[in-house]
C-alpha cells in the first residue's frame, strides 16, 4: 500500500511538471500579445498594462510594413480543409481495401508506404521542389494540397487496424442480401468509422495548417503564404522588434485548432484507441 502511494504521488508530480511545461509557453505568448510595445523582454510574465492594440494591427493596412492576416487565414484554411477532405477520403479507401482483399502486392505495398512514413518529409524537400517545378505548381496552394495529401499516408495503419476490428460477417450478410462492395463501404463501414474518420481528418488539417517547411520552400509571393510563413516573415523581414504582433497572430491562428480539438476530443480518443487494437 506504501509503495502505491508513494507511485500514485510520483505519477501526478511527472503529470503537474509536464502540465507546466505544456501551459507556460502557451500563456507566455498569450500575455506577450497583450503587452505594450513590440519588444521580447519583460520583466513579468503578466504585464503591468495590457492592450489589444496588436490584435488590431493584424487587420488594418499599415505603412511600414504589409501584414495580409485575414489573405494568410484564408490561405491556409483553404489549403487545410482541401488536404483534411482528400486526404482522408484517400486514406480510408485505401485502409478499407488493403484490409478487406487480398491481392497480389499487398504486403509489399503496405512496406513500402511503412518504410516512407519513416523519414522525415524535411529529406525529399529538393525532390518534391524539382517535381512542383517541372509541373508549374510553384507558388500555388495547389503545391501544398497535393503534398500534405500525399503526405498523409502513414494514417492507413491506424485506419486499417479499425477496419480489422469489424466482424466480416457484417458485409457478408450485406453481401448476401445483394449488396455492392461500394454498398457495403458507404452504408456500412462509413457509419461505423466516424471516430476513425475524425482522428485522420483533424490529424490531416492540423498538420496542414502548422506546416512551415513546405509552404516556406513552395510559396514565394507575399499574398500566397500561410499563417506559418506570414508569421514567421513578421519577426524575420521586419525587424526583431515585431515579437507581439507575431504573437497575437499565434494567438488568433491557435483558435481553430483548439476550437476543433475541443469539441472533437471524444472522438479523437475513440478513434486513436480503436485503432490501435489490431495492426
Amino acid at each position: 500500500m506504501r509503495k502505491g502511494n508513494i507511485s500514485l504521488t510520483l505519477s501526478y508530480l511527472m503529470l503537474i511538471i509536464l502540465a507546466i511545461g505544456f501551459l507556460y509557453p502557451a500563456i507566455w505568448v498569450v500575455m506577450s500579445s497583450l503587452r505594450v510595445g513590440d519588444s521580447l523582454f519583460s520583466d513579468s510574465l503578466i504585464p503591468k498594462q495590457l492592450t489589444f492594440i496588436h490584435y488590431r494591427d493584424l487587420f488594418i493596412e499599415q505603412s511600414d510594413k504589409q501584414v495580409f492576416f485575414m489573405r494568410w487565414f484564408w490561405n491556409t484554411l483553404k489549403i487545410a480543409t482541401t488536404s483534411m477532405v482528400l486526404g482522408t477520403f484517400i486514406q480510408i479507401l485505401t485502409a478499407y481495401s488493403i484490409s478487406r482483399f487480398r491481392f497480389y502486392g499487398r504486403k509489399t505495398i503496405m512496406s513500402l508506404i511503412l518504410i516512407l512514413g519513416m523519414f522525415p518529409g524535411f529529406m525529399s524537400m529538393i525532390a518534391i521542389y524539382i517535381i512542383l517545378l517541372q509541373l508549374n505548381l510553384l507558388n500555388t496552394p495547389y503545391a501544398l494540397i497535393l503534398v500534405y495529401t500525399a503526405g498523409a499516408a502513414l494514417h492507413m495503419f491506424v485506419a486499417k487496424g479499425f477496419f480489422d476490428t469489424i466482424p466480416h460477417s457484417l458485409a457478408e450478410s450485406a453481401q448476401l442480401d445483394g449488396a455492392s462492395h461500394m454498398d457495403v463501404f458507404m452504408k456500412i463501414m462509413l457509419p461505423l468509422s466516424k471516430p476513425m474518420i475524425t482522428y485522420i481528418s483533424l490529424t490531416t488539417f492540423t498538420g496542414a495548417w502548422v506546416d512551415f517547411i513546405f509552404a516556406r520552400l513552395i510559396l514565394r509571393s507575399r499574398e500566397n503564404w500561410t499563417l506559418a510563413v506570414g508569421l514567421y516573415e513578421l519577426v524575420n523581414s521586419y525587424s526583431s522588434t515585431e515579437f507581439t504582433l507575431f504573437a497575437a497572430g499565434a494567438v488568433l491562428s491557435s483558435i481553430p485548432i483548439a476550437i476543433l480539438f475541443l469539441f472533437l476530443q471524444r472522438f479523437l480518443i475513440e478513434g486513436i484507441t480503436a485503432g490501435a487494437n489490431k495492426g
